[in-house]
């Protein structure tokens, strides 16, 4: 009889509920989305939605972040969006031109481009014993998919994003460093960032810059929002 119990096979682990699971950057992304909207419709006071973004970036598992939320009505409301695709890690061939719409280069000495500006759908940076600052997070978007073609040598690239986009990166180091951090937008309509080129004995960087939105994207969702809530009118 012992044999037997022995010998029977064991249970399957049941898995671990989804609160006690570990949260990702998309689940903080996702409740910092909400408790943003609540502040907008004065469901939050301006302390009170420091307070729980200070948790939320605290918070270790999907159920220490849901608490933030469960006063709101959107803990409440089904998820009715269809599940995200993630975006190719390459734009579709001919669909970004190959000239540059603008030349970012810096030979022995520095280049930046930042603030509110409007990026084309082709960047070259270069950066040749130098240092290259692009940084999109306040620009502003008239193309949904913006290639920037990063190169350098000895020197130093840094591309910072908002966080509401995506982004993605094929290229390398000799000697060097190249790093993409990818990153995907929630929203399908999100500009997509791809990032390329090569580092030789020098860096490339292309990450999000925390708590930088691209509200283009925002003021684009509710308008269109609006528009199927007139229609139905």
């Amino acid at each position: 009889m012992d044999l037997q119990k022995r010998n029977e096979p064991h249970a399957a682990a049941a898995p671990a509920p989804v609160a006690e699971l570990r949260a990702s950057d998309a689940d903080r992304d996702r409740i910092a989305d909400i408790l943003r909207e609540a502040l907008a419709e004065g469901r939050l006071t301006a302390d009170e939605h420091a307070e729980r973004v200070e948790g939320v970036l605290k918070a270790k598992t999907v159920g220490e972040l849901e608490v933030f939320i469960k006063d709101l009505p959107a803990a409440h409301q089904g998820r009715t969006t269809p599940a995200h695709t993630s975006v190719p890690h390459r734009p579709a061939a001919g669909a970004i031109p190959p000239v540059a719409d603008e030349n970012v280069v810096a030979v022995f000495s520095a280049a930046t481009r930042k603030g509110r500006w409007r990026p084309g759908r082709r960047l070259h940076a270069y950066a040749i014993f130098g240092s290259v600052e692009i940084d999109l997070s306040e620009a502003i978007f008239e193309y949904q998919q913006v290639v920037i073609k990063a190169v350098s040598v000895f020197g130093d690239v840094q591309i910072r994003v908002p966080e509401n986009v995506s982004l993605r990166g094929t290229g390398g180091g000799v000697l060097g460093n190249f790093e993409v951090r990818t990153l995907d937008a929630a929203e399908s309509e999100a500009p997509v960032i791809y990032v390329d080129g090569w580092a030789v004995l020098g860096n490339v960087e292309a990450r999000p810059k925390r708590g930088k939105f691209v509200a283009d994207i925002l003021d684009r969702v509710q308008r269109k929002a609006e528009k199927h809530l007139r229609k139905h009118l």
